[in-house]
């Protein structure tokens, strides 16, 4: 299975913005290097008052397909 490993920051404005359709994308730059861009609903169950913030492992399965997200 293949993985990424970001870092993200997303702030509670940012937020609402991803949560009411304005963006619906994330985009950042993976640990290694890669551009990586996602839809920010994989990342819903990790928001708090403040935001979205830490480090994530997503895995991909061998046709390049969203399977999981996990805060490292």
């Amino acid at each position: 299975m293949q993985q990424i490993i970001v870092d993200i920051s997303i702030s509670p404005d940012e937020w609402i913005k991803l949560y009411q359709g304005v963006a619906t994308d994330v985009h950042t730059t993976a640990r290694d290097g890669r551009s990586v861009r996602f839809p920010a609903r994989i990342l819903s169950r990790f928001y708090l008052r403040d935001g979205v913030c830490g480090s994530f492992r997503i895995l991909f399965d061998g046709q390049g397909k969203f399977a999981g997200i996990e805060r490292l």
